[in-house]
């Protein structure tokens, strides 16, 4: 038996998964945790890491390691995704995660990113055909999933913080801002070229943004724990009912919306956007969502090497 210790660091939060490998191949989670550490934050069209959001980061990552420490036999897995990826300055952001955390981050690809996200989707629901959508905060995954295998994925880069602060959809939209940014979205997505393949496909969502959607619609509908998204099912229209919701409010006002978390409220808009946008596009008449993505993909491939 060992200790699985994978540290994410996505563009909006930095999290930590313990799983133990039992000597049979089977996993099991002992321990999460998440920190909304925002690394992407003020990166703008330059793409240049702040220095707040890298002490704000390394500080979680230190967090993390006192308590992984704790666990014996323990391998540590250091991710870092779009953010980190762009970044003109990711060299010196991941020197001072070595020198400083003891973590070497392995920068992922869109393409690697997608395809985790794909291993840790199909191992975990029963689905053959769908489109599958991670939006993280600074770009989204698509994987086109045909009999059980991805035929087409790719990563687009956009997300929820990049959205909302190219296009100000943190506070009150205005009409004008929110018509720019779906002319992007839409135009981003149009020059995919496999991606009406998926049309009228059911679309299984990751990602924070998406998570938070789940959560507050089973607040909504007063189910007892609200947190257990996985397989969870939406139609459209209560998907755009919700959006609408979000869009009618300020910012003071949507954190106040049962199911949404305090930190996510100035770029829920920006990071449901991009699924707003898939749906019309793709006539799909439903989400799934799912607590299965990049780690649990990654835990697959570990276990299956081993």
């Amino acid at each position: 038996m060992e200790n699985l210790v994978i540290v994410d660091l996505g563009s909006n939060s930095v999290r930590m998964a313990i799983n133990e490998i039992r000597d049979d191949g089977s996993f099991h989670e002992v321990r999460r945790i998440k920190e909304d550490s925002r690394i992407s934050e003020g990166m703008g069209s330059n793409k240049v890491l702040q220095p707040i959001a890298m002490e704000r980061t390394i500080a979680a990552l230190k967090r993390f390691k006192h308590i992984y420490n704790n666990y014996p036999k323990r391998t540590v897995r250091g991710i870092a995704t779009a953010a980190v990826r762009v970044a003109k300055n990711q060299a010196e952001f991941l020197k001072r995660v070595q020198d400083e955390v003891g973590i070497e981050l392995d920068v992922l690809s869109g393409n690697d990113e997608a395809y985790y996200d794909y291993l840790g989707v199909m191992n975990s629901l029963e689905i053959k055909d769908c489109l599958i959508l991670d939006t993280g905060g600074a770009s989204c995954e698509l994987i086109h999933v045909q009999n059980g295998k991805p035929r087409n994925l790719i990563s687009v880069p956009f997300g929820a913080v990049s959205l909302s602060e190219r296009f100000h959809l943190n506070n009150v939209v205005r009409a004008d801002r929110l018509f720019a940014a779906q002319n992007f979205v839409n135009k981003q997505f149009r020059d995919i070229w496999w991606i009406m393949d998926a049309l009228q496909l059911p679309i299984i969502l990751l990602g924070g943004a998406n998570r938070t959607l789940a959560r507050m619609n089973r607040q909504h509908q007063g189910m007892a724990r609200v947190d257990n998204i996985h397989g969870y099912r939406l139609k459209t229209e209560v998907v755009n009912k919700t959006f609408r919701a979000l869009l009618s409010r300020n910012l003071a006002n949507r954190k106040k919306m049962p199911g949404l978390e305090t930190p996510r409220a100035d770029i829920i808009i920006g990071g449901i956007l991009p699924l707003v946008m898939l749906l019309q596009m793709l006539d799909a008449d439903r989400v799934i969502f799912s607590e299965s993505g990049v780690r649990e993909g990654i835990i697959s491939e570990y276990v299956h090497h081993r």
